[in-house]
């Protein structure tokens, strides 16, 4: 075990950095002393061997800018000539691109990644949905599917796509042969299966549709609308979280029992957006906190931390050996958060 031997009693000292990850593009906040310019010039940091800029410094706290190419490592501070301890930090790094997912990527049991190339409302794409496979290769798996926009699996494997144009949810095979699997969703966006195979379908105009495995459609619950999307995700007691960003900065998150009734989990979030929770019931959520844009973890108990910077998140999905997929507008990332997620089926 090696330790870190500080080269003056004025050097910087660190003691946690919040959150202790990131994406390019987002911020880490440093706590500890002696972070305070020196000579009038701002420290810097290095992530590894990228140089990362210092946007401010205080004597006890100093923000972070991840820059582009960074990659996870240790992150230290250089101060007028001396030097940090390292602090571990967990950078994100790029999966997929030149893609368009407006809600969470999806999982299959097979661990590949599926997600969406969108586009704006009534623009079609080359092809619709894509899968990343467990080596990153990107291949098409869905053409000529307008504006997918939720996604899910069944038990059986079959992915299904909500098409927030046409207002229809779309059944998709293993092989990627598409059928309709129910219509009349209005502006279907967000969609979930709970433990009984009951697939949850939010139109953003302000209904939560539920349809039974037997494809009756019932009008399970009703919110206000959103300006963007419904996303949906169960926890394990079975209880529905819903989301629609709105224009407010207090935005909440709904929760909904099995008989429909609806009331508020937590409020005080900024556009919040795709969800995912763990196995011990964690919610994770893209969204603002304190003015911070990024993923932000909801205990049981109510009590909201934020876990990851980052811009531009639209959702997320966990993934094997506990780490996580992020959606931005235009990409998917992978980082490492020591996270179980919970099953998105049953």
């Amino acid at each position: 075990m090696s330790f870190f031997h500080p080269t003056s009693l004025h050097a910087p000292q660190l003691n946690y950095a919040l959150p202790s990850a990131a994406m390019p593009g987002g911020e880490i906040e440093l706590h500890g002393s002696h972070l305070e310019p020196a000579s009038s010039r701002l420290p810097h940091a290095t992530i590894g061997d990228t140089f990362a800029s210092v946007t401010m410094s205080r004597s006890d706290r100093a923000t972070v800018l991840v820059p582009e190419g960074s990659i996870s490592g240790d992150l230290i501070l250089h101060r007028g000539g001396e030097i940090s301890n390292p602090l571990h930090v967990r950078i994100a790094v790029p999966m997929a691109e030149n893609l368009h997912p407006v809600s969470n990527p999806t999982v299959d049991a097979n661990g590949q990644v599926f997600t969406t190339l969108s586009g704006s409302r009534g623009q079609a794409t080359p092809v619709s949905i894509f899968c990343i496979q467990r080596d990153f290769q990107m291949v098409p798996f869905v053409r000529e599917l307008m504006n997918p926009t939720g996604l899910a699996f069944d038990r059986d494997g079959y992915l299904y796509a909500s098409s927030r144009a046409e207002g229809t949810v779309y059944r998709i095979s293993p092989e990627g042969a598409i059928s309709t699997y129910a219509e009349g969703m209005g502006i279907a966006t967000g969609i979930a299966f709970d433990a009984e195979g009951n697939l949850y379908v939010g139109d953003r105009s302000g209904t939560i549709f539920k349809i039974n495995p037997s494809r009756e459609i019932f009008v399970f619950a009703t919110l206000e609308p959103s300006i963007a999307a419904y996303h949906l995700a169960f926890n394990a007691a079975g209880t529905l979280f819903v989301t629609g960003p709105t224009t407010s900065s207090n935005q909440a998150i709904h929760a909904i029992d099995r008989d429909g009734n609806t009331s508020v989990f937590y409020q005080g979030l900024g556009r919040a957006q795709g969800m995912a929770f763990d196995v011990d019931d964690n919610l994770y959520i893209a969204a603002s906190l304190r003015g911070q844009r990024g993923v932000v973890r909801i205990t049981p108990r109510r009590e909201a931390s934020f876990v990851l910077s980052g811009s531009n998140l639209v959702g997320l999905a966990f993934v094997e050996d506990g780490c996580a997929v992020l959606a931005t507008r235009d990409s998917l990332y992978h980082v490492a958060l020591d996270v179980e997620g919970r099953s998105l089926v049953g």
